[in-house]
């Protein structure tokens, strides 16, 4: 397993579950990565959200891709944490209003951020009981 792998698996299942902390309270909710590349894993959210303010206090973040199969032989999870490092790149930020257009009406309040360094491992029902000898990728 590479770090190539994990990007793999996330762009080609986008729509993940992302934990943050709020307090000592988890929060959980359904995001979708942008881009997956030697930059990180590429995400945009809005300023005036609490999952904003969340990362913010507290950058330390957990996400899962999963595979969407309703066989549990078939069924696969990536798991990525890391902390989040927002960016404040123009150019980047252009390139997500070109691609994603219908965040044009929130371009003002939506921020980039990613997660640049952390340690992702697969999950399969095989790995039952077994997630502590799953092997990692940092990166």
């Amino acid at each position: 397993m590479s770090i190539q792998d994990c990007r793999e698996f996330a762009l080609a299942h986008p729509v993940c579950s992302f934990a943050t902390m709020d307090g000592n309270q988890p929060r959980v909710r359904t995001l979708l990565l942008w881009r997956a590349n030697d930059d990180g894993f590429i995400f945009e959210t809005q300023n005036p959200k609490q999952v904003y303010r969340q990362m913010k206090e507290n950058p330390k973040v957990e996400v899962c891709f999963f595979n969407n199969e309703a066989e549990l032989e078939k069924a696969k999870t990536l798991r990525v944490t890391g902390e989040v490092e927002f960016l404040n790149d123009a150019d980047l930020k252009k390139q997500l209003m070109e691609e994603w257009a219908f965040l044009e009406p929130a371009e003002a309040v939506t921020e980039l951020f990613r997660i640049k360094t952390g340690e992702a491992f697969f999950w399969t029902m095989a790995d039952f009981l077994k997630e502590q000898e799953i092997a990692r990728v940092k990166f």
